[in-house]
């Protein structure tokens, strides 16, 4: 897996239909117990509240979990669960909440609410695209420092710290697949001189590139 799609951040919002509240909570989270964790924590924060329904996604591609949590069955958790999987949004959970207003919405009206809650929820928590990059360190000469400072930006790197000792350090990320570009440039900016090493791999999120 080269790319996923996930959450940035907490997020939540709500609206109201039919007198019944909705409120719609998106965390990212890496692991069933930190998914469990946060989906307690909401219904502790709404242990008032009529339903706390909840569906999450993690990117192992085999653990995807929902609840209906007393609304009838296919009405709630299913929605929440399908609007994730139509975002392709892994490693996240959301929980939805709901004030029972008084009305019943009926299956149909369920199904609605619940969908439109998780969808809030997605985008006041930000979707957002992670790839799998290569954690690097290139060490070269102060002389050599400004060809190979401007080379990495060029490739798709980005710098994440500068060590100036005795020599340069330069520790950075890149898109995997475009490791071997930059060596190849590195190569050919300093005849040969410089090359990039592989620390780790790691995801980060992705950004356009010129």
């Amino acid at each position: 897996m080269a790319e996923y799609i996930t959450v940035d951040q907490f997020g939540y919002d709500e609206f109201t239909e039919k007198r019944s509240r909705f409120i719609g909570y998106c965390k990212p989270v890496k692991t069933q117990d930190e998914a469990v964790s946060f989906i307690n924590e909401i219904k502790a924060k709404h242990w008032d509240a009529k339903h706390n329904v909840y569906a999450y996604i993690l990117s192992d591609g085999q653990t995807m979990r929902y609840s209906d949590d007393g609304e009838p069955q296919g009405t709630a958790g299913v929605p929440v669960l399908e609007v994730m999987k139509k975002s392709g949004v892994v490693d996240a959970v959301i929980v939805v909440t709901r004030y029972f207003g008084g009305i019943l919405l009926g299956g149909g009206g369920l199904v609605r609410a619940y969908s439109q809650a998780a969808s809030i929820a997605l985008e006041a928590a930000q979707l957002v695209t992670m790839e799998l990059c290569c954690e690097c360190c290139v060490q070269c000469t102060y002389n050599q420092y400004g060809k190979v400072g401007a080379v990495i930006p060029s490739c798709g790197g980005v710098v994440d710290d500068t060590l100036f000792e005795e020599n340069v350090s330069v520790l950075f990320h890149i898109p995997k697949e475009a490791f071997g570009k930059l060596n190849k440039a590195l190569a050919d900016a300093t005849s040969g001189e410089v090359s990039a090493g592989i620390q780790e791999e790691k995801f980060y999120k992705k950004f356009e590139r010129k």
